[in-house]
């Protein structure tokens, strides 16, 4: 093999190693910023790309997935001159490769410093009230002016959090005991309102008692009254009967008699001290009494 042919050998494996040494292969949710002598050239997307030895160069691999960067507590200090430390979350999203490979120096940096910054201005203008209520409100500033400021670097802020609001350990303390003071008034309230709604159910279930005694004794004196009444009635009927009977059987004068001498003995035997016979009865009577020591003997 003569050096020429060796040459030509060693020269094509060299093209081929570098050829692959150039193959690049840009995975899914990555991006790649070309530099080509220096300026920029492009940005490569998903697949298969052929980098131009010696004249183009990779000078950043960007991730387009959501990040999340979660900052240490930062100080603070209210409108009431109190000081707290508040840690926070930011979510953002490179939308931009190029932007933000040009756009700032140190983006992750940058990104710290305009939260911690943002976060003193908003929270200044507060009260401890208000910090500790308002998390939505200032959630919401926050993420406004960040997306704002970061739009020029390609980077868009989806959200903003406060994790963590921490105040002085005097005042937390305080608010502390105005909780536990509040937690004792609302258990207090419950205590009385519930000793109230007994009262009113005890009161309302007596109520009800005497309305359904007295209405049971109604009920019972009604169903008296209408007993003597159908028994008087059942007496007054079954007296008709016997005079319709009497009538109609046309007693004669001594049966008639008879009738009245057992009334007027029944007379006889209550409490009446005089009894005045009718002279038409007297001899019956007498008759009746001679039949009746007869009957003796």
């Amino acid at each position: 093999m003569t050096p020429a042919i060796i040459v030509g050998i060693i020269v094509v494996i060299l093209a081929l190693v570098l050829i692959v040494r150039n193959i690049h292969v840009v995975q899914q949710s990555k991006a790649y910023v070309i530099e080509r002598l220096g300026a920029f050239s492009d940005v490569w997307g998903v697949g298969i790309h052929l980098k131009i030895p010696f004249l183009e160069k990779v000078v950043k691999k960007v991730s387009l997935k959501e990040q999340v960067l979660d900052y240490p507590p930062q100080p603070v200090i209210t409108k009431d001159n109190v000081t707290m430390q508040i840690d926070t979350v930011v979510y953002f999203q490179i939308t931009d490769p190029k932007l933000y490979t040009y756009g700032v120096e140190y983006p992750m940096v940058a990104m710290e410093t305009l939260t911690a910054t943002t976060l003193r201005n908003i929270i200044g203008d507060l009260e401890l009230d208000q910090t500790l209520t308002s998390r939505d409100v200032i959630n919401t500033k926050m993420r406004a002016i960040l997306d704002e400021v970061t739009d020029p670097w390609g980077i868009k802020v989806n959200r903003v959090e406060l994790k963590n609001i921490l105040p002085p350990a005097d005042i937390q303390s305080s608010m502390e005991k105005q909780m536990k003071a509040e937690r004792d008034r609302r258990q207090a309230i419950l205590q009385a309102e519930g000793t109230k709604r007994s009262a009113i159910l005890v009161a309302e279930g007596e109520k009800e008692s005497a309305i359904l005694r007295a209405d049971a004794e109604k009920q019972s004196a009604i169903l008296r009254a209408q007993g003597e009444a159908e028994a008087i009635l059942a007496v007054q009927k079954a007296l008709a009967d016997s005079m319709r009977l009497l009538n109609e059987a046309c007693p004669n004068d001594q049966v008639i008699k008879l009738k009245a001498l057992e009334t007027m003995q029944k007379v006889a035997d209550g409490q009446a001290t005089k009894i005045i016979i009718p002279s038409e009865l007297q001899g019956l009577a007498g008759l009746a009494t001679s039949i009746k020591e007869f009957a003796k003997d």
